[in-house]
Protein backbone atom coordinates (compact mmCIF):
# COMPACT_ATOMS: atom_id res chain seq x y z
CA UNK A 1 0.00 0.00 0.00
CA UNK A 2 1.46 3.29 -0.77
CA UNK A 3 1.66 6.32 1.16
CA UNK A 4 -1.09 8.74 0.68
CA UNK A 5 -1.81 11.99 2.30
CA UNK A 6 -2.75 12.54 5.49
CA UNK A 7 -5.14 15.67 6.58
CA UNK A 8 -8.17 16.46 8.82
CA UNK A 9 -10.61 16.41 5.93
CA UNK A 10 -10.53 13.77 3.10
CA UNK A 11 -13.26 14.40 0.53
CA UNK A 12 -14.47 12.04 -1.73
CA UNK A 13 -15.89 13.46 -4.90
CA UNK A 14 -15.19 16.73 -6.52
CA UNK A 15 -18.90 17.19 -7.38
CA UNK A 16 -20.87 20.28 -6.74
CA UNK A 17 -20.83 19.15 -3.17
CA UNK A 18 -17.37 18.52 -2.82
CA UNK A 19 -15.88 21.53 -4.66
CA UNK A 20 -17.96 23.29 -1.99
CA UNK A 21 -15.95 21.11 0.93
CA UNK A 22 -13.07 21.45 -0.38
CA UNK A 23 -12.95 25.58 -0.76
CA UNK A 24 -14.85 26.49 2.54
CA UNK A 25 -12.74 24.12 5.08
CA UNK A 26 -9.34 25.08 3.26
CA UNK A 27 -10.47 28.55 3.22
CA UNK A 28 -8.82 29.42 7.14
CA UNK A 29 -5.56 27.92 5.25
CA UNK A 30 -4.88 26.24 8.80
CA UNK A 31 -6.61 22.80 8.18
CA UNK A 32 -5.30 20.25 5.81
CA UNK A 33 -8.09 19.56 2.74
CA UNK A 34 -7.61 16.37 0.39
CA UNK A 35 -10.02 16.05 -2.00
CA UNK A 36 -9.90 12.67 -4.13
CA UNK A 37 -11.94 12.71 -7.73
CA UNK A 38 -11.88 9.71 -9.59
CA UNK A 39 -12.48 11.27 -12.87
CA UNK A 40 -9.54 13.45 -14.42
CA UNK A 41 -9.27 17.34 -14.91
CA UNK A 42 -11.96 18.91 -16.39
CA UNK A 43 -9.88 20.20 -19.51
CA UNK A 44 -12.47 19.03 -22.45
CA UNK A 45 -13.77 21.85 -24.30
CA UNK A 46 -17.46 20.34 -24.62
CA UNK A 47 -17.78 20.92 -20.66
CA UNK A 48 -17.06 25.22 -21.36
CA UNK A 49 -19.15 25.19 -24.34
CA UNK A 50 -22.75 25.29 -22.97
CA UNK A 51 -24.98 23.57 -26.01
CA UNK A 52 -21.78 20.67 -26.06
CA UNK A 53 -23.29 19.03 -22.62
CA UNK A 54 -24.92 15.79 -24.58
CA UNK A 55 -21.69 14.96 -26.61
CA UNK A 56 -20.37 14.13 -23.03
CA UNK A 57 -22.06 11.38 -22.15
CA UNK A 58 -20.62 8.38 -22.76
CA UNK A 59 -16.97 10.02 -22.35
CA UNK A 60 -14.37 9.28 -19.88
CA UNK A 61 -15.89 12.14 -18.03
CA UNK A 62 -19.01 10.34 -17.72
CA UNK A 63 -19.74 7.34 -14.95
CA UNK A 64 -21.57 5.59 -17.68
CA UNK A 65 -24.48 4.12 -15.37
CA UNK A 66 -27.41 1.99 -16.23
CA UNK A 67 -30.42 1.30 -14.97
CA UNK A 68 -31.85 -2.42 -14.45
CA UNK A 69 -34.86 -2.57 -17.10
CA UNK A 70 -38.04 -0.79 -15.74
CA UNK A 71 -40.98 -2.84 -15.74
CA UNK A 72 -43.03 0.73 -15.66
CA UNK A 73 -41.28 1.72 -18.54
CA UNK A 74 -42.00 -1.48 -21.01
CA UNK A 75 -38.83 -3.02 -19.82
CA UNK A 76 -36.25 -0.30 -20.73
CA UNK A 77 -32.34 -0.01 -19.22
CA UNK A 78 -31.91 3.72 -19.33
CA UNK A 79 -28.92 5.57 -19.48
CA UNK A 80 -28.16 7.48 -16.29
CA UNK A 81 -24.98 10.00 -16.82
CA UNK A 82 -22.99 11.43 -14.15
CA UNK A 83 -20.13 13.56 -13.76
CA UNK A 84 -16.82 11.71 -13.59
CA UNK A 85 -14.29 14.79 -13.41
CA UNK A 86 -13.99 17.76 -11.62
CA UNK A 87 -17.05 19.48 -10.70
CA UNK A 88 -18.94 16.38 -11.54
CA UNK A 89 -22.25 16.45 -12.65
CA UNK A 90 -22.51 20.16 -12.56
CA UNK A 91 -19.77 20.24 -15.51
CA UNK A 92 -22.09 17.99 -17.62
CA UNK A 93 -25.66 19.36 -16.60
CA UNK A 94 -27.77 21.62 -18.32
CA UNK A 95 -26.90 24.77 -15.94
CA UNK A 96 -30.34 25.07 -14.42
CA UNK A 97 -30.29 26.64 -11.74
CA UNK A 98 -33.49 26.33 -9.39
CA UNK A 99 -33.33 26.78 -5.61
CA UNK A 100 -36.76 24.12 -5.30
CA UNK A 101 -39.69 25.26 -3.32
CA UNK A 102 -40.01 26.63 0.20
CA UNK A 103 -42.98 23.67 0.68
CA UNK A 104 -39.59 21.24 -0.19
CA UNK A 105 -37.26 22.51 2.88
CA UNK A 106 -40.22 23.01 5.49
CA UNK A 107 -41.19 19.24 4.92
CA UNK A 108 -37.47 18.58 5.50
CA UNK A 109 -37.85 20.34 9.16
CA UNK A 110 -41.40 19.29 9.45
CA UNK A 111 -42.34 15.63 8.10
CA UNK A 112 -38.62 13.92 7.97
CA UNK A 113 -37.28 15.68 11.05
CA UNK A 114 -34.27 17.40 9.89
CA UNK A 115 -34.19 20.51 12.19
CA UNK A 116 -32.33 23.14 10.74
CA UNK A 117 -33.09 22.84 7.45
CA UNK A 118 -36.05 25.13 6.80
CA UNK A 119 -36.88 27.29 4.08
CA UNK A 120 -36.20 30.29 5.96
CA UNK A 121 -33.02 28.66 7.83
CA UNK A 122 -31.64 27.08 4.22
CA UNK A 123 -32.13 30.24 2.40
CA UNK A 124 -28.96 31.88 3.59
CA UNK A 125 -26.26 29.52 2.14
CA UNK A 126 -28.44 29.87 -1.05
CA UNK A 127 -27.56 33.54 -0.84
CA UNK A 128 -24.38 32.84 -0.12
CA UNK A 129 -23.81 30.59 -3.21
CA UNK A 130 -25.21 32.98 -5.74
CA UNK A 131 -23.56 36.01 -8.31
CA UNK A 132 -27.00 36.61 -9.81
CA UNK A 133 -26.30 39.17 -12.59
CA UNK A 134 -29.83 41.07 -13.11
CA UNK A 135 -33.03 41.92 -11.02
CA UNK A 136 -34.33 38.99 -9.22
CA UNK A 137 -34.19 37.82 -5.30
CA UNK A 138 -31.08 36.12 -5.61
CA UNK A 139 -27.58 36.21 -3.78
CA UNK A 140 -24.59 38.65 -5.46
CA UNK A 141 -20.93 38.11 -5.19
CA UNK A 142 -20.61 34.23 -4.45
CA UNK A 143 -19.12 31.95 -6.33
CA UNK A 144 -21.93 30.76 -8.34
CA UNK A 145 -22.83 32.93 -11.23
CA UNK A 146 -26.04 33.32 -12.62
CA UNK A 147 -26.91 34.94 -15.83
CA UNK A 148 -29.62 35.12 -18.44
CA UNK A 149 -28.42 33.57 -21.74
CA UNK A 150 -27.13 35.73 -23.98
CA UNK A 151 -28.70 34.67 -27.15
CA UNK A 152 -31.74 32.78 -26.81
CA UNK A 153 -33.86 31.39 -29.55
CA UNK A 154 -36.92 33.46 -31.11
CA UNK A 155 -38.43 29.96 -30.44
CA UNK A 156 -38.59 30.23 -26.64
CA UNK A 157 -40.13 33.78 -26.84
CA UNK A 158 -43.12 31.74 -28.23
CA UNK A 159 -42.87 29.18 -26.19
CA UNK A 160 -43.23 31.48 -23.63
CA UNK A 161 -46.31 33.13 -25.25
CA UNK A 162 -47.98 29.69 -25.71
CA UNK A 163 -47.85 28.90 -21.78
CA UNK A 164 -49.11 32.65 -21.32
CA UNK A 165 -52.31 31.78 -23.94
CA UNK A 166 -52.86 28.87 -22.01
CA UNK A 167 -53.38 30.56 -18.92
CA UNK A 168 -49.90 29.95 -17.25
CA UNK A 169 -48.23 33.17 -14.86
CA UNK A 170 -45.05 34.42 -15.29
CA UNK A 171 -42.50 33.13 -13.29
CA UNK A 172 -41.39 36.01 -10.54
CA UNK A 173 -37.82 36.00 -10.39
CA UNK A 174 -38.34 37.75 -7.23
CA UNK A 175 -39.75 34.74 -5.14
CA UNK A 176 -37.07 31.97 -6.35
CA UNK A 177 -38.17 29.54 -3.29
CA UNK A 178 -42.08 30.24 -4.99
CA UNK A 179 -41.67 29.39 -8.61
CA UNK A 180 -44.82 28.73 -10.21
CA UNK A 181 -45.41 30.21 -13.63
CA UNK A 182 -43.27 30.47 -16.89
CA UNK A 183 -39.92 31.92 -17.59
CA UNK A 184 -36.55 31.83 -19.43
CA UNK A 185 -33.92 29.65 -17.31
CA UNK A 186 -31.39 31.16 -15.28
CA UNK A 187 -28.41 29.49 -15.97
CA UNK A 188 -25.21 28.62 -14.32
CA UNK A 189 -22.51 30.73 -17.19
CA UNK A 190 -20.38 33.65 -17.13
CA UNK A 191 -20.15 35.51 -20.41
CA UNK A 192 -21.82 32.97 -22.49
CA UNK A 193 -19.88 29.66 -21.15
CA UNK A 194 -20.72 26.98 -18.28
CA UNK A 195 -19.74 27.84 -14.90
CA UNK A 196 -19.48 24.84 -12.59
CA UNK A 197 -18.85 24.15 -9.29
CA UNK A 198 -15.03 23.46 -9.90
CA UNK A 199 -14.97 27.12 -11.94
CA UNK A 200 -16.80 29.08 -8.86
CA UNK A 201 -15.24 26.60 -5.50
CA UNK A 202 -12.24 24.78 -6.44
CA UNK A 203 -10.34 26.65 -8.98
CA UNK A 204 -9.65 29.59 -6.42
CA UNK A 205 -8.67 27.27 -3.63
CA UNK A 206 -6.03 25.85 -5.71
CA UNK A 207 -3.52 27.99 -4.85
CA UNK A 208 -3.81 27.06 -1.34
CA UNK A 209 -1.09 25.03 0.31
CA UNK A 210 -3.32 23.23 2.77
CA UNK A 211 -5.81 21.59 -0.30
CA UNK A 212 -4.38 18.82 -2.24
CA UNK A 213 -6.49 17.58 -5.19
CA UNK A 214 -5.96 13.76 -6.27
CA UNK A 215 -7.41 12.92 -9.28
CA UNK A 216 -8.38 9.76 -11.72
CA UNK A 217 -7.92 7.73 -8.58
CA UNK A 218 -10.73 5.65 -7.40
CA UNK A 219 -11.90 5.63 -3.79
CA UNK A 220 -12.43 1.91 -2.75
CA UNK A 221 -13.80 1.92 0.71
CA UNK A 222 -14.08 3.92 3.80
CA UNK A 223 -11.20 3.15 6.27
CA UNK A 224 -12.93 2.19 9.78
CA UNK A 225 -11.02 1.09 12.93
CA UNK A 226 -13.00 1.01 16.66
CA UNK A 227 -16.17 2.46 14.95
CA UNK A 228 -14.07 5.93 13.41
CA UNK A 229 -13.87 6.26 10.09
CA UNK A 230 -9.91 7.51 9.80
CA UNK A 231 -9.15 7.92 5.94
CA UNK A 232 -9.89 6.21 2.74
CA UNK A 233 -7.91 3.65 0.46
CA UNK A 234 -7.73 4.55 -3.10
CA UNK A 235 -6.10 3.31 -6.49
CA UNK A 236 -4.41 5.45 -9.10
CA UNK A 237 -2.48 4.55 -12.08
CA UNK A 238 0.50 4.11 -9.44
CA UNK A 239 -1.25 1.70 -7.62
CA UNK A 240 -2.97 1.64 -4.39
CA UNK A 241 -2.77 4.12 -1.46
CA UNK A 242 -4.32 5.65 1.37
CA UNK A 243 -5.65 8.84 2.79
CA UNK A 244 -5.99 9.70 6.68
CA UNK A 245 -8.20 11.62 8.43
CA UNK A 246 -7.66 13.05 11.86
CA UNK A 247 -10.19 15.12 11.34
CA UNK A 248 -13.37 13.40 9.33
CA UNK A 249 -14.38 11.66 5.96
CA UNK A 250 -16.91 13.43 3.95
CA UNK A 251 -18.14 11.30 1.33
CA UNK A 252 -19.35 13.52 -1.62
CA UNK A 253 -19.38 10.46 -4.47
CA UNK A 254 -23.08 11.82 -5.34
CA UNK A 255 -26.50 9.32 -4.94
CA UNK A 256 -25.13 6.27 -6.72
CA UNK A 257 -21.41 6.26 -5.74
CA UNK A 258 -21.79 7.67 -1.62
CA UNK A 259 -24.36 4.29 -0.94
CA UNK A 260 -21.91 2.25 -3.07
CA UNK A 261 -19.09 3.38 -1.08
CA UNK A 262 -20.78 3.25 2.38
CA UNK A 263 -21.54 -0.44 1.36
CA UNK A 264 -18.20 -1.74 0.46
CA UNK A 265 -16.75 0.06 3.47
CA UNK A 266 -19.58 -2.41 5.73
CA UNK A 267 -21.94 -0.17 6.55
CA UNK A 268 -25.46 -1.11 5.15
CA UNK A 269 -27.69 -3.72 5.25
CA UNK A 270 -25.89 -6.56 7.42
CA UNK A 271 -27.51 -9.50 5.53
CA UNK A 272 -26.45 -8.06 1.95
CA UNK A 273 -23.41 -7.11 3.29
CA UNK A 274 -22.54 -10.49 4.78
CA UNK A 275 -23.44 -12.01 1.31
CA UNK A 276 -20.93 -10.32 -0.49
CA UNK A 277 -18.25 -11.23 1.87
CA UNK A 278 -17.97 -7.60 3.81
CA UNK A 279 -16.93 -7.57 7.25
CA UNK A 280 -20.31 -5.41 8.27
CA UNK A 281 -18.85 -2.00 11.00
CA UNK A 282 -23.04 -0.48 11.53
CA UNK A 283 -26.02 -2.12 10.15
CA UNK A 284 -28.14 0.60 8.15
CA UNK A 285 -30.61 -1.00 6.23
CA UNK A 286 -31.62 1.87 4.42
CA UNK A 287 -28.24 2.77 2.48
CA UNK A 288 -29.15 2.37 -0.66
CA UNK A 289 -33.06 2.67 -0.16
CA UNK A 290 -34.77 5.65 -1.20
CA UNK A 291 -33.82 6.52 -4.18
CA UNK A 292 -36.17 9.13 -5.55
CA UNK A 293 -35.08 10.51 -9.36
CA UNK A 294 -37.27 12.85 -12.07
CA UNK A 295 -38.83 11.45 -14.87
CA UNK A 296 -39.59 13.12 -17.65
CA UNK A 297 -41.68 12.65 -20.95
CA UNK A 298 -39.95 14.05 -24.03
CA UNK A 299 -42.72 15.80 -26.65
CA UNK A 300 -40.58 16.10 -29.45
CA UNK A 301 -41.23 18.13 -32.75
CA UNK A 302 -39.60 19.04 -35.99
CA UNK A 303 -39.05 23.01 -36.09
CA UNK A 304 -39.35 24.90 -38.77
CA UNK A 305 -36.20 27.77 -38.84
CA UNK A 306 -33.18 27.16 -37.56
CA UNK A 307 -33.39 26.48 -34.19
CA UNK A 308 -30.75 23.44 -33.00
CA UNK A 309 -27.35 24.34 -32.52
CA UNK A 310 -24.85 22.58 -34.69
CA UNK A 311 -27.20 21.49 -37.49
CA UNK A 312 -26.75 24.20 -40.30
CA UNK A 313 -23.71 25.97 -39.49
CA UNK A 314 -22.06 23.81 -37.20
CA UNK A 315 -18.36 25.88 -37.57
CA UNK A 316 -19.94 29.31 -38.32
CA UNK A 317 -21.55 28.82 -34.62
CA UNK A 318 -18.24 27.58 -32.97
CA UNK A 319 -16.25 30.38 -34.64
CA UNK A 320 -18.99 32.74 -33.21
CA UNK A 321 -18.42 30.97 -29.98
CA UNK A 322 -14.56 31.06 -29.56
CA UNK A 323 -14.63 34.52 -30.92
CA UNK A 324 -17.01 35.95 -28.45
CA UNK A 325 -18.64 33.85 -26.86
CA UNK A 326 -22.13 34.03 -28.42
CA UNK A 327 -24.16 32.79 -30.24
CA UNK A 328 -26.31 29.15 -30.67
CA UNK A 329 -23.58 27.51 -28.78
CA UNK A 330 -24.24 29.82 -25.68
CA UNK A 331 -27.54 28.04 -25.18
CA UNK A 332 -28.03 25.36 -22.57
CA UNK A 333 -30.66 23.61 -24.85
CA UNK A 334 -33.39 23.87 -22.38
CA UNK A 335 -34.29 27.50 -22.16
CA UNK A 336 -37.11 28.23 -20.43
CA UNK A 337 -38.86 26.27 -17.89
CA UNK A 338 -42.73 25.99 -16.34
CA UNK A 339 -43.72 24.98 -12.79
CA UNK A 340 -47.39 24.31 -12.51
CA UNK A 341 -49.97 21.96 -10.48
CA UNK A 342 -51.68 19.26 -11.61
CA UNK A 343 -54.85 20.27 -9.41
CA UNK A 344 -56.24 22.39 -7.34
CA UNK A 345 -55.49 21.91 -3.17
CA UNK A 346 -51.94 21.03 -3.86
CA UNK A 347 -49.16 23.22 -1.46
CA UNK A 348 -47.11 23.76 -4.12
CA UNK A 349 -46.17 22.37 -7.89
CA UNK A 350 -45.90 18.86 -8.92
CA UNK A 351 -45.19 19.61 -12.32
CA UNK A 352 -42.77 20.86 -14.42
CA UNK A 353 -42.47 21.58 -18.48
CA UNK A 354 -38.38 22.22 -19.57
CA UNK A 355 -38.49 23.60 -23.34
CA UNK A 356 -35.96 22.22 -25.45
CA UNK A 357 -33.97 23.72 -28.46
CA UNK A 358 -33.42 20.15 -29.68
CA UNK A 359 -35.43 16.93 -30.80
CA UNK A 360 -34.24 15.77 -27.37
CA UNK A 361 -35.00 12.08 -28.13
CA UNK A 362 -32.60 9.13 -26.61
CA UNK A 363 -30.95 11.90 -24.69
CA UNK A 364 -29.94 13.57 -27.53
CA UNK A 365 -28.28 10.19 -29.16
CA UNK A 366 -30.99 10.29 -32.33
CA UNK A 367 -30.11 11.75 -35.95
CA UNK A 368 -29.55 15.76 -35.36
CA UNK A 369 -32.04 18.09 -36.94
CA UNK A 370 -33.80 20.82 -36.40
CA UNK A 371 -36.39 20.31 -33.46
CA UNK A 372 -37.67 21.37 -29.95
CA UNK A 373 -39.19 19.37 -27.06
CA UNK A 374 -41.04 20.03 -24.41
CA UNK A 375 -40.53 17.75 -21.60
CA UNK A 376 -42.84 16.71 -18.93
CA UNK A 377 -41.34 16.21 -15.71
CA UNK A 378 -43.13 14.78 -12.77
CA UNK A 379 -41.81 16.75 -9.46
CA UNK A 380 -42.90 14.89 -6.82
CA UNK A 381 -42.61 11.34 -7.63
CA UNK A 382 -44.24 8.60 -5.17
CA UNK A 383 -42.17 5.53 -6.84
CA UNK A 384 -38.93 4.99 -5.21
CA UNK A 385 -36.14 2.49 -5.78
CA UNK A 386 -32.67 1.27 -4.87
CA UNK A 387 -28.79 1.33 -4.97
CA UNK A 388 -27.76 -1.94 -4.44
CA UNK A 389 -23.82 -4.06 -4.52
CA UNK A 390 -23.92 -5.69 -7.63
CA UNK A 391 -20.40 -7.29 -5.63
CA UNK A 392 -17.80 -6.92 -3.82
CA UNK A 393 -15.62 -5.13 -6.63
CA UNK A 394 -15.28 -1.83 -6.03
CA UNK A 395 -14.83 -1.48 -9.99
CA UNK A 396 -18.14 -3.14 -10.40
CA UNK A 397 -21.27 -0.77 -11.14
CA UNK A 398 -23.68 -1.08 -8.88
CA UNK A 399 -27.35 -2.09 -9.59
CA UNK A 400 -29.40 0.95 -9.96
CA UNK A 401 -33.65 0.61 -9.73
CA UNK A 402 -35.27 3.14 -9.64
CA UNK A 403 -38.32 1.53 -9.91
CA UNK A 404 -40.07 4.34 -11.91
CA UNK A 405 -44.17 3.83 -12.05
CA UNK A 406 -44.23 1.64 -9.91
CA UNK A 407 -46.31 2.99 -6.75
CA UNK A 408 -48.89 0.66 -6.08
CA UNK A 409 -52.10 3.81 -6.35
CA UNK A 410 -50.63 4.56 -10.03
CA UNK A 411 -50.26 8.32 -8.74
CA UNK A 412 -46.75 8.78 -10.48
CA UNK A 413 -48.61 7.74 -13.88
CA UNK A 414 -51.79 9.71 -13.45
CA UNK A 415 -49.85 13.26 -12.47
CA UNK A 416 -47.80 12.58 -15.78
CA UNK A 417 -50.84 12.21 -17.55
CA UNK A 418 -52.36 15.29 -16.50
CA UNK A 419 -49.21 17.10 -17.45
CA UNK A 420 -49.21 15.96 -20.65
CA UNK A 421 -52.13 17.08 -20.79
CA UNK A 422 -51.45 20.37 -19.83
CA UNK A 423 -48.35 20.66 -21.96
CA UNK A 424 -50.87 19.45 -25.31
CA UNK A 425 -52.59 22.59 -24.54
CA UNK A 426 -49.32 24.97 -25.02
CA UNK A 427 -48.33 23.18 -27.90
CA UNK A 428 -51.46 23.53 -29.52
CA UNK A 429 -51.51 27.21 -29.18
CA UNK A 430 -51.32 30.28 -31.88
CA UNK A 431 -47.98 31.45 -30.59
CA UNK A 432 -46.20 28.55 -31.52
CA UNK A 433 -48.12 27.41 -34.61
CA UNK A 434 -45.51 28.72 -37.27
CA UNK A 435 -42.50 26.74 -35.48
CA UNK A 436 -43.40 23.17 -34.85
CA UNK A 437 -43.30 20.88 -37.68
CA UNK A 438 -44.37 17.21 -37.66
CA UNK A 439 -44.38 15.35 -34.08
CA UNK A 440 -41.49 13.15 -33.81
CA UNK A 441 -42.72 11.58 -30.42
CA UNK A 442 -45.31 9.43 -31.86
CA UNK A 443 -49.09 11.14 -31.64
CA UNK A 444 -48.04 13.53 -28.98
CA UNK A 445 -50.72 15.75 -29.22
CA UNK A 446 -53.32 12.58 -28.75
CA UNK A 447 -54.83 13.52 -26.02
CA UNK A 448 -56.26 9.74 -25.38
CA UNK A 449 -55.03 8.85 -21.84
CA UNK A 450 -54.27 5.23 -22.85
CA UNK A 451 -52.05 6.84 -26.09
CA UNK A 452 -50.52 8.94 -23.45
CA UNK A 453 -49.92 6.17 -20.96
CA UNK A 454 -48.63 4.04 -23.75
CA UNK A 455 -46.32 7.11 -24.96
CA UNK A 456 -44.90 8.18 -21.37
CA UNK A 457 -44.32 4.24 -20.90
CA UNK A 458 -42.14 4.24 -24.46
CA UNK A 459 -40.45 7.32 -23.93
CA UNK A 460 -40.22 8.71 -20.36
CA UNK A 461 -36.43 9.54 -19.71
CA UNK A 462 -34.62 10.09 -16.58
CA UNK A 463 -33.59 14.19 -15.67
CA UNK A 464 -30.46 13.15 -14.69
CA UNK A 465 -31.73 14.14 -10.74
CA UNK A 466 -31.17 11.09 -8.64
CA UNK A 467 -31.54 11.29 -4.43
CA UNK A 468 -32.32 10.01 -1.28
CA UNK A 469 -29.80 6.47 -1.11
CA UNK A 470 -28.39 8.22 2.03
CA UNK A 471 -31.06 9.75 3.30
CA UNK A 472 -30.99 12.20 6.59
CA UNK A 473 -33.44 12.27 9.11
CA UNK A 474 -34.31 12.57 12.20
CA UNK A 475 -35.80 8.88 12.69
CA UNK A 476 -32.93 6.91 14.62
CA UNK A 477 -33.58 4.28 11.05
CA UNK A 478 -31.95 7.11 8.79
CA UNK A 479 -28.45 6.73 7.68
CA UNK A 480 -27.65 10.25 8.17
CA UNK A 481 -28.74 12.56 11.13
CA UNK A 482 -29.61 16.09 10.64
CA UNK A 483 -26.25 16.99 10.57
CA UNK A 484 -25.15 14.64 7.91
CA UNK A 485 -23.57 12.37 10.27
CA UNK A 486 -23.17 8.71 9.21
CA UNK A 487 -25.36 6.51 12.13
CA UNK A 488 -23.29 4.24 13.65
CA UNK A 489 -19.76 5.55 12.34
CA UNK A 490 -17.59 8.03 13.93
CA UNK A 491 -16.05 10.40 11.75
CA UNK A 492 -17.82 9.85 8.87
CA UNK A 493 -20.59 12.26 6.74
CA UNK A 494 -22.33 12.22 3.44
CA UNK A 495 -22.51 15.79 1.62
CA UNK A 496 -24.29 15.13 -1.53
CA UNK A 497 -27.92 14.34 -3.05
CA UNK A 498 -28.00 11.34 -2.10
CA UNK A 499 -28.94 13.21 1.93
CA UNK A 500 -31.43 14.67 0.19
CA UNK A 501 -34.61 13.47 2.34
CA UNK A 502 -36.93 13.88 -0.81
CA UNK A 503 -36.65 15.21 -4.49
CA UNK A 504 -36.97 18.56 -5.04
CA UNK A 505 -39.38 20.47 -6.76
CA UNK A 506 -36.63 21.75 -9.73
CA UNK A 507 -33.34 20.86 -10.18
CA UNK A 508 -30.51 19.48 -8.09
CA UNK A 509 -27.86 21.51 -8.47
CA UNK A 510 -28.61 24.47 -6.73
CA UNK A 511 -30.25 22.43 -3.36
CA UNK A 512 -27.00 20.01 -3.40
CA UNK A 513 -24.50 23.45 -3.18
CA UNK A 514 -26.78 24.53 -0.57
CA UNK A 515 -26.08 21.62 1.23
CA UNK A 516 -22.56 21.98 1.26
CA UNK A 517 -22.56 25.07 2.29
CA UNK A 518 -24.39 24.45 5.80
CA UNK A 519 -22.72 21.20 5.94
CA UNK A 520 -19.19 23.46 5.59
CA UNK A 521 -20.51 25.39 8.60
CA UNK A 522 -21.74 22.73 10.32
CA UNK A 523 -18.62 20.88 10.40
CA UNK A 524 -16.38 24.24 11.32
CA UNK A 525 -18.54 24.59 14.09
CA UNK A 526 -18.48 21.10 15.44
CA UNK A 527 -14.69 21.09 15.00
CA UNK A 528 -14.35 25.07 17.07
CA UNK A 529 -16.37 23.33 19.65
CA UNK A 530 -14.48 20.38 19.28
CA UNK A 531 -11.02 22.38 19.97
CA UNK A 532 -12.58 24.66 22.83
CA UNK A 533 -13.36 21.95 24.76
CA UNK A 534 -9.59 20.32 24.41
CA UNK A 535 -8.49 23.26 25.80
CA UNK A 536 -11.21 24.01 28.68
CA UNK A 537 -10.02 20.29 29.75
CA UNK A 538 -5.87 21.06 29.73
Amino acid sequence: MGAGPTARYVVVGAGSAGCVLAERLSADGDAQVVLIEAGGPDRRAEIGIPAAFPSLFGTSADWGYRTTPQPGLGGRTLNWPRGRTLGGSSSLNAQIWTRGHLADFDGWAEDDGCAGWSAGEVLPYFARAEDRSGAGAYGSGGPIRIEDLRDPSPATAEFLGACAEAGLPALDDGRPLEPEGAGPVRATQRGGRRWSAADGYLRPALRRENLTVVTDARVERILIEDGRAVGVAYTTADGPAEARADGEVLLAAGAIGSPQLLMLSGVGDADELRGHGITVHAHLPRVGRGLADHLYVPLAFEAHGRVTPGVTDRQGEITEFLRGRRGRLTSNLAEAVAFLRSGPGLPAPDLEFVWMLVPFLDQERAARQHGVTLGVVLLRPRSHGTVRLASADPAAHPVIDPRYLSDPDGDDLRVLTEGIHRAQQVLTRPALAARLGAPLTPRALDPDPGTVHALTRTHAETLYHPVGTCGMGGDPEAVLDPHLRVRGVAGLRVVDASALPSLPRGHTHAPTVMLAERAADLILAEAAQHRRGALAGR
